[in-house]
């Protein structure tokens, strides 16, 4: 079963943004989204304890001020934070950076596709893994 925990989005790009909250309704996800657009207001948003943890991070890996491999860096050296699954949903198919997302312990690595229909794919995907998982309290 699905947690009830929000869903952290760590994205810049506002259309993007607007895609997977677009996206997460069509497949009738009912988890709140919580959108920051870097790495630095997505580590203010897990460090404030009156925010309620996210059961999963998607995770943009091209941002201004702190990318994604920065803000892994920090939250999977975090003893709190680190159990966060993260997704890392990007436009890079770069193999370095897939690389260095899987060393800092990611989830899964989706590439965004620029058809909907196929985004919304990918989105399934992610809540289907997302409700399959048994993730450590």
């Amino acid at each position: 079963m699905r947690s009830s925990k929000p869903i952290l989005l760590v994205e810049d790009d506002q259309v993007d943004a607007m895609t997977v909250k677009r996206a997460l309704k069509e497949i009738n996800v009912a988890n709140r989204l919580e959108i920051v657009d870097d790495g630095e207001k997505a580590l203010a948003f897990l460090q404030n304890s009156e925010n309620e943890r996210p059961g999963i991070i998607l995770l943009d890996l091209n941002m201004p001020r702190m990318n994604g491999i920065e803000f892994l860096q920090i939250v999977k050296t975090d003893d709190s934070l680190q159990k966060i699954p993260v997704i890392v949903l990007t436009t890079s198919r770069a193999d370095q950076d897939k690389i260095d997302s899987f060393k800092l312990g990611i989830a899964g690595y989706m590439v965004k596709p620029v058809d909907y229909r196929k985004f919304v794919e990918v989105v399934k995907t992610i809540d289907l893994y997302w409700t399959l998982s048994e993730l450590p309290e």
